[in-house]
């Protein structure tokens, strides 16, 4: 028995009428009966009574009825959710982020964005350094991850690049420069004799740490390195306790840590990459959705800008 003489029997059973059927199912009329007949073989009785006036049950037949009906249902449920899972429309999608991505406006509204398209979809959501994000997506353990990029080097990664933030000075209140006005930009070689306060060093080229250095080497120095920090609140704990000096996404000064003063860097200011990251093999369609999602959102402000 098969799923196709299940559905063929409901549907003569509610018309009463094989010709009825057929229409409704969209086959003609012998290969129907045929098919009844067939099932009928293969269970061993009679399921209709059939006259000139069309078709009706037998008490077998009823019987069939009744217990095969919530099978079908079943099976039609079945195929509706596979097909929202293949569409990415349902499920369970796996997010990681650095704290310094989760600060940028677009990746809170990307999330908002998806849900609301997506609502049936379940978000996990992670924070964690880039080297540690991007290894659970090689590990299959992330489904995507939005970092803070330069060049990513693993072959076996989808990179996306979203937008390019600029990168501000953060010093202590305490620091010798501090009574400079915030409203002045500032010129990065005066913290050439400065500590550094940086990410650990990433192994996949991604991460503020290569952002950084870039931008000392770009002003004509090579940054002093100060201690490692894991995330960005460690870092600028450290340098609000005048330890060292740092470099940080512009959205970072929504974090009004006491003790600290963020300035604008002079032209040409330098930026960090903000980049999704997912498998190059088999991703999953939930994270296609979302990041089709999150780059719409990022066209959207770049064309508002213009």
């Amino acid at each position: 028995m098969e799923l196709r003489h299940i559905r063929y029997f409901i549907a003569a059973a509610e018309e009463g009428n094989l010709t009825k059927a057929a229409a409704r199912l969209g086959i003609s009329q012998p290969p129907l009966s045929m098919q009844i007949r067939d099932l009928e073989d293969e269970i061993g009785a009679a399921l209709f009574h059939r006259s000139a006036h069309g078709i009706h049950l037998t008490e077998a037949g009823a019987a069939f009825l009744n217990a095969v009906k919530p099978i079908q249902q079943r099976a039609e449920d079945a195929m509706k959710i596979a097909k929202r899972v293949a569409n990415g429309e349902q499920g369970q999608l796996n997010i990681g982020f650095t704290g310094s991505a989760a600060l940028n406006p677009i990746v809170p509204a990307s999330i908002r964005e998806f849900q609301k398209y997506y609502p049936h979809v379940n978000l996990r959501i992670e924070e964690g350094n880039s080297t540690i994000l991007i290894g659970k997506v090689l590990k299959d353990e992330l489904d995507l991850v939005i970092v803070t990029a330069k060049n990513p080097v693993s072959k076996d990664l989808k990179i996306q690049h979203l937008k390019d933030e600029p990168l501000v000075a953060v010093i202590s209140q305490q620091h010798r420069l501090a009574n400079q006005s915030i409203t002045q930009a500032f010129d990065l070689q005066q913290l050439h004799n400065d500590a550094f306060i940086m990410t650990p060093l990433s192994e996949t080229g991604m991460g503020l740490y290569d952002a950084l250095v870039d931008a000392c080497r770009g002003v004509g120095f090579e940054p002093k390195i100060g201690q490692h920090a894991p995330q960005l609140v460690s870092i600028l704990s450290l340098v609000s306790a005048n330890l060292g000096v740092s470099l940080v996404p512009e959205s970072s000064k929504q974090l009004q840590l006491s003790g600290l003063k963020y300035y604008n860097l002079t032209e040409p200011v330098p930026t960090v990459a903000l980049t999704l990251a997912y498998k190059t093999q088999g991703p999953s369609q939930c994270a296609i959705n979302f990041a089709s999602v999150i780059q719409s959102l990022c066209h959207q402000a770049e064309d508002a800008l213009k």
